[in-house]
């Protein structure tokens, strides 16, 4: 049998064993899983309609997810750079596992943007050469093409570099490091034009600034990173793999400080908007203070205000960000769900409101959006899930390559003498 093949049965086999702890964890996810075909079928079926979005109000909770997923799967970097370009060898043993999780958050986004497309039978327009893909002049499209490039990008590292560990080779640098290094510009990329995609709609003041995209990629530079400290803290305390304090050290302190930068990018924009206090700023007023006795994101708002601000100050002071059994996983949770509050209720909603002609309409989740929403990232982490637990196989040595071939000889079978047996 080729390797490659067996490379990919031992792989499924692997995975499909497991603790109860293991099998309960994916029931669970999976009980979401099937609520979000139920909701998908109510959306798909009636439209729309059953999601809360209104004329003014044109996008919400699942733009949001897109949104902030993009950042999480940009924030892979945060491994592969370090590993790649300066060496570290910590990060450098398990970098497979951050592209393993860009893999599943690319995933993620993908399922949020069919859900906001209200229409998945016409997704074939946004595949080039085939539909009216409307490049380059649609910002869309160029998302479209650096979303599924990095999709590409990791799946063929991520996949190539744990065969080569299943056989027992070096990995040909000729091959593999150019699609490193293309990758690290690439996860910037993604992030960058998804914030194009906003800050270029002259009509929405709130995202019509230069500074969009710089924020975009601190924040993802923070949450991102947080969330794969997270996933390596648990790998670590329930699997054999070994990940080194110093690995989890460098990404907590790419956390802090990028989250710091995100901070004061936040404080420029909140002052750069309301000191003026002209018409443009009408949307920061509404979610900061509300307006015309309509106040529903201000409590939103300030819980982000809150949680970054607090998890900063955390991670500031190395005692407390060098505890791995508290401190540090809960100034990460802080980090993580702050930024997904300021990326998605303080970003994309506050943005339609109000409308290009002064209309105030409040936009909040109908229940068909949250079930979807919940299905999603139980989808996401499903996956990530599953390939984590493959990779973490490969790396132990669990998964490899029968001893039984001959990895020198074309993999033909060794052929045994008596003296083998001796």
């Amino acid at each position: 049998m080729k390797p490659i093949i067996r490379f990919a049965i031992d792989s499924l086999l692997y995975v499909a064993k497991g603790s109860a702890m293991f099998y309960g964890w994916l029931m669970f996810l999976g009980f979401f899983m099937l609520l979000m075909v139920y909701g998908a079928y109510e959306q798909f079926t009636q439209g729309m309609i059953v999601t809360n979005y209104n004329d003014q109000v044109s996008w919400g909770l699942y733009e949001a997810q897109f949104v902030f997923l993009v950042g999480v799967a940009a924030a892979a970097v945060t491994v592969v750079f370090p590993s790649y370009v300066y060496h570290h060898k910590k990060l450098k043993e398990i970098v497979v596992l951050g592209e393993m999780l860009a893999i599943a958050a690319v995933s993620m986004v993908i399922i949020f943007i069919m859900f906001h497309m209200g229409r998945p039978d016409r997704l074939w327009h946004l595949l080039p050469g085939i539909g009216i893909f409307n490049w380059p002049n649609s910002m869309l499209t160029w998302d479209v093409l650096v979303l599924n490039g990095y999709l590409g990008l990791n799946v063929v590292c991520g996949f190539y570099y744990l065969y080569k560990r299943y056989v027992g080779q070096e990995v040909n640098k000729s091959f593999y490091m150019p699609l490193v290094y293309i990758s690290i510009v690439w996860a910037l990329s993604i992030h960058t034009v998804t914030a194009f995609l906003i800050n270029t709609m002259p009509s929405r003041p709130m995202w019509f600034h230069s500074m969009m995209p710089i924020k975009f990629i601190t924040t993802a530079f923070a949450a991102g990173p947080s969330m794969i400290i997270l996933s390596f803290l648990i790998i670590r305390k329930y699997t054999k793999l070994k990940i080194a304090d110093e690995a989890i050290e460098t990404l907590s302190q790419i956390v802090t400080w990028c989250l710091g930068i995100a901070i004061f990018l936040g404080i420029s924009e909140v002052v750069t908007e309301l000191y003026p206090g002209t018409e443009h700023s009408f949307s920061l007023q509404y979610l900061i203070f509300g307006k015309h006795g309509l106040s529903g994101l201000v409590i939103w708002y300030w819980a982000s205000v809150i949680l970054m601000v607090s998890a900063f100050f955390m991670l500031l002071s190395p005692k407390l960000r060098r505890n791995h059994g508290f401190w540090l996983p809960l100034a990460c949770a802080m980090t993580f769900a702050g930024i997904w509050i300021d990326k998605g209720m303080g970003l994309v909603v506050p943005a339609f409101i109000p409308s290009p002609i002064g209309e105030f309409s409040e936009y909040t989740p109908s229940a068909i959006e949250i079930i979807n929403t919940l299905g999603g990232w139980a989808s996401g982490l499903f996956i990530y899930t599953l390939l984590a637990k493959g990779a973490i196989g490969v790396l132990l040595g669990e998964v490899k390559y029968a001893e039984k071939w001959n990895l020198a000889s074309d993999w033909q079978p060794i052929v045994h003498t008596e003296e083998t047996y001796k």
